[in-house]
């Protein structure tokens, strides 16, 4: 039964091919990786182009699926076609050699797949401008094309097999070796990066982990490598916010702290670290960091006092009152 489905969808997919690959494409040149974290299973795809917005274009992903890079002169079917297929039981090689055969621009084409078993397709068409190559390893393959060097993609699997970290962090350290490769000949532009969970879990929102894009800026990397410790912050950030919908502020004050490490110059985390002291009563321990904060920006002050309606402050109005005071 499952053949005759993806039979199906072949067939309609054949009749579509033809208008599918009339549309433009744009010129997103670049280097990207698509890899599987073995121990959580989650599945990711970075990228980065002297192009504006590189992640609207390049990257795709679907829990329980996989990922997709799609590059060069792109064609954006490879992404949402190509995560079809492979949803409908085709390994990365068969979806790419179906999408490719149905392709008359494929010699212009850089793509890779991935799916939740970690197997990887990839394809370099022999009309991407040099320095254009790519490699595969266990759970991974990294791709460029219009590269200054052609050691780009090899310095890519390098730094992602011997980087430590989790898949975000490993997939960031790729990209950063290919621009110690000097990267794209153009320069550099924009970034992104996506990682979803290895299976769906029926809600579209929780099946995301990650995806954070950086559109157009000097050293898009760089800033792609901060905003995903700052995300790592937020998950902390976000963690606590449950342990204190669930009255554990013991748990909530960990979490916040943890947020407050990586980011310490942040006001909102270093307030609600605070917020939780004064609910675990640790009340010399909150007074000196929220005057300090109160002294920045008044307004968490005034905000201070709605906490205890909202009862996510819960303190003796006694000690209220001294802290409306610092």
């Amino acid at each position: 039964m499952q053949k005759f489905y993806i039979i199906l969808f072949v067939l309609s997919f054949q009749m579509m091919s033809a208008q599918l690959y009339k549309k433009s494409e744009p010129f997103t040149h670049t280097y990207s990786i698509v890899a599987r974290d073995s121990v959580s299973g989650e599945m990711g795809v970075a990228v980065q182009s002297h192009w504006f917005s590189v992640g609207n274009t390049v990257t795709y992903g679907k829990a329980g699926v996989g990922v997709v890079a799609t590059q060069s002169l792109v064609n954006p079917m490879y992404g949402p076609k190509g995560l079809a297929l492979m949803e409908q039981g085709l390994n990365p090689q068969q979806a790419l050699d179906f999408l490719t055969a149905n392709d008359s621009g494929e010699m212009y084409r850089q793509v890779a797949f991935l799916n939740t078993k970690g197997e990887v397709a990839s394809h370099t068409g022999r009309l991407c401008i040099d320095a254009a190559g790519h490699k595969q390893g266990k759970n991974f393959s990294v791709q460029a094309n219009m590269m200054l060097k052609n050691t780009v993609w090899d310095a890519m699997a390098n730094a992602f097999e011997t980087s430590t970290g989790n898949l975000a962090d490993r997939m960031v350290a790729a990209l950063k070796a290919a621009e110690q490769e000097k990267g794209d000949i153009r320069g550099r532009q924009s970034a992104a990066i996506l990682i979803v969970k290895a299976e769906a879990t029926g809600n579209s929102w929780e099946d995301t982990v990650m995806d954070l894009r950086v559109e157009d800026h000097d050293n898009p990397v760089a800033e792609l490598e901060r905003l995903v410790k700052m995300h790592k912050a937020y998950e902390f950030m976000n963690n606590g916010d449950v342990a204190m919908e669930e009255n554990d502020s013991n748990k909530a004050e960990q979490l916040y702290l943890s947020a407050q490490k990586l980011f310490p110059e942040n006001l909102e985390m270093r307030y609600w670290y605070a917020i939780n002291l004064l609910n675990n009563k640790e009340y010399s321990k909150a007074h000196p960091i929220l005057k300090a904060i109160f002294k920045q920006d008044n307004n968490w002050l005034t905000l201070t006092a709605r906490l205890k309606k909202s009862e996510l402050l819960v303190i003796p109005d006694s000690e209220l009152e001294k802290v409306m005071n610092l």
